[in-house]
């Protein structure tokens, strides 16, 4: 059972990368300008005999060595994510016989559907449980090692410096960089918690007390302390207690998403039908 799980968990990340990678490649066919990280790659490729996909596979594995250098968590799914992500969005750049748009507008409304697609990977990939992406393990060891800075400015700090290495590379910019910096985040959460349901919903997961406490200090920059007092949110207004009915939250107005409840489990009767 143990084996079937990770089976399908790997499956469950190649699916949402795959679909992730297509997200990517709509931010490209835009032409309007790249993430910092894109604009990396796709400087690379104009230096180099190699395609945007190979080069992001490239530097997502430096990444990945730093990542283990700084001794940061990995799991099968940041190699995955590494080796493949890049050479699915070179899969699609290769197979679209369109040219590339030229139109700013409709590059925009092409930008945001790529947000959403990425949004849709992401939902699918973050199920799988097998640890986050080399360049989120990145941000997470920096922001360990600069913990005087609000990881919001550490994360600034590396996309500039990326974003100057792939300008320097003639990497394409434009107003597409603005949108995928300060854009794709929020759009993505949104798509996100529609999938993926309720943020407060119950998880297998587990976090301590202490992380938390210092992930919250470094995006404020001030020390955090817990307190037994207050509102238990998102319930605001009601009585202090440890759990609500679902009747009794929906008297207050939060709505429950149920998507989630029945699409993962349909996917992995799909997958085992067709693998196991």
């Amino acid at each position: 059972m143990k084996r079937q799980k990770i089976i399908l968990g790997w499956i469950r990340i190649v699916i949402g990368l795959f679909v992730f990678a297509f997200g990517v490649h709509l931010t490209i066919f835009a032409n309007i300008g790249l993430a910092p990280w894109d604009c990396l790659g796709m400087g690379i490729s104009y230096h180099t005999p190699l395609n945007y996909g190979v080069s992001m596979t490239l530097v997502a594995i430096a990444v990945l060595a730093i990542d283990l250098i700084m001794k940061e968590k990995i799991g099968y799914g940041t190699i995955i994510d590494a080796l493949l992500t890049g050479n699915f969005v070179q899969f699609f750049n290769s197979v679209n016989p369109l040219p590339l748009n030229s139109n700013l507008w409709s590059g925009i409304v092409i930008m945001l559907m790529g947000f959403v697609f990425m949004a849709l990977g992401m939902a699918v990939y973050m199920k799988s449980e097998q640890c986050c992406g080399p360049r989120d393990a990145l941000l997470v060891g920096l922001g360990k090692r600069m913990s005087r800075i609000p990881i919001g400015i550490v994360e600034i700090i590396l996309w500039s410096v990326v974003l100057v290495a792939g300008v320097l590379l003639g990497g394409p910019v434009g107003i597409g960089t603005i949108l995928s910096t300060f854009g794709a985040g929020i759009v993505m959460q949104i798509v996100y918690n529609i999938i993926a349901g309720p943020v407060n919903g119950c998880s297998k997961a587990t976090v301590k007390i202490s992380e938390i406490i210092r992930y919250i200090e470094k995006g404020l920059g001030k020390n955090a302390v817990i307190s037994e007092q207050g509102d238990a949110a998102p319930y605001n207004g009601l009585e202090n207690t440890r759990s609500f009915s679902t009747e009794k939250a929906e008297s207050t107005g939060y709505g429950f998403r149920e998507l989630g409840d029945w699409l993962y489990p349909l996917m992995d009767e799909r997958i085992r039908k067709l693998v196991l």
